[in-house]
């Protein structure tokens, strides 16, 4: 396995361990594995130890396992990675099972930092296994979607970059491993490159042996089909818009639309790309047609939220973002445009609940953080 990017958490989870040497003395058999005093073995500091401290009191089979896999999450191409591998496969034979529970767990709660670097772990540890890379995939894609909820674009696009490069890495396994292409069909799904998308579903449908799984690909890429996702405008417009080249986006979008009148996400993109451009009107004209063609998820009907609310229109934005909310309750961007809808209507105690609630659910989001300061000064 390659050394991964380690980054800033990286390094700190580095600078943590140190190196210690046992005397010969110490030599013994782990049920047929010999271990070898000559080889310095990787321990954590205790909390709060200055960096390269370490109290050897400390000194237990536990710290040395958790040195070896911090050192293998970050540094798995260590000179000593073999050893340290079958060091601790010696002393905790299940440790796969075990930590691949620890890291869902705390991917569930969204304790990212700390999953990651279990998944990390894991992948230094059985470097010949797919599993703990397709985590570390799906983890970046759930920050990244986390991130884009709360409106840190810069940061999802870092998520995203990170999930790409593990895919990379997935799909040219040998031999293949049917469940990254499943997985990474979705993340250019949503990436909206539909024509590799298309081209891993169908690798899939081919390779798979779970048919359940397959019936959703082809169901899906009969769907991609049908509603003209794969007419290369369609990521043109996207890719425009994106951008930031919003007029270049909305031509290419209107062409779409006429190709394939009848497709929701053509008007969405006609819409967001108004909705950037301050045309306001126009936008919400589009997004209320991406609805009543059947347009998914809460998007439609947050941008039409934001187009009603710059038109003055707020219970109808509020009526928007209510029903964005029943279907995604911890979205944070919806809960903060509830907030922000609530101190245009004069109440700001209810607007700080809103603010509040969201900066729980993501305590670092800066526009949340900026409406609550500004709600609390309505409310003096």
């Amino acid at each position: 396995m390659d050394s991964p990017d380690r980054g800033p958490a990286g390094e700190a989870a580095l600078r943590r361990l140190v190196f210690i040497e046992l005397p010969p003395a110490f030599a013994m058999d782990l049920g047929g594995f010999k271990t070898d005093p000559s080889i310095p073995l990787p321990v954590e500091t205790g909390p709060g130890a200055p960096e390269g401290a370490f109290d050897p009191a400390a000194l237990s089979a536990e710290a040395i396992v958790a040195g070896m896999l911090r050192l293998l999450a970050w540094r798995p191409d260590h000179e000593q990675a073999a050893y340290y591998r079958a060091f601790v496969l010696a002393v905790r034979p299940g440790i796969m099972v075990e930590l691949s529970q620890a890291g869902i767990s705390k991917a569930q709660a969204k304790e990212w930092e700390i999953a990651e670097e279990i998944f990390r772990a894991l992948a230094g540890l059985f470097p010949q296994a797919p599993e703990p890379l397709l985590d570390l995939a799906i983890i970046s894609e759930d920050r990244a979607e986390a991130y884009l909820a709360s409106g840190r674009e810069a940061l999802a696009e870092e998520m995203d970059e990170r999930a790409f490069e593990a895919y990379k890495r997935l799909l040219a396994l040998e031999p293949p491993f049917p469940p990254a292409f499943f997985n990474a069909a979705f993340f250019f799904m949503r990436r909206r490159n539909f024509e590799r998308a298309t081209s891993l579903f169908k690798t899939y449908v081919e390779i798979s042996d779970d048919p359940a799984k397959k019936a959703k690909a082809e169901e899906i890429l009969e769907r991609l089909g049908r509603q003209g996702y794969l007419d290369n405008l369609f990521k043109e417009a996207y890719d425009f818009i994106r951008l930031g080249e919003e007029e270049k986006g909305l031509e290419r979008a209107r062409t779409f639309v006429e190709r394939h009148p009848a497709v929701w996400n053509g008007h969405f993109l006609v819409g967001w790309a108004l909705r950037r451009l301050g045309r306001w009107e126009e936008g919400r004209a589009a997004f209320e047609r991406a609805l009543e063609l059947g347009a998914e998820g809460v998007d439609a009907l947050n941008e039409l939220s934001i187009c009603l609310l710059e038109l003055g229109r707020l219970p109808e934005a509020r009526r928007s973002l209510e029903r964005a909310l029943r279907l995604e309750p911890e979205n944070v961007k919806v809960i903060v445009n509830l907030g922000a809808v609530a101190l245009r209507q004069g109440r700001p105690g209810e607007a700080e609940g809103f603010f509040r609630t969201a900066l729980e659910l993501d305590p670092e989001d800066a526009d949340a953080a900026r409406w609550l300061e500004r709600a609390s000064s309505a409310g003096d």
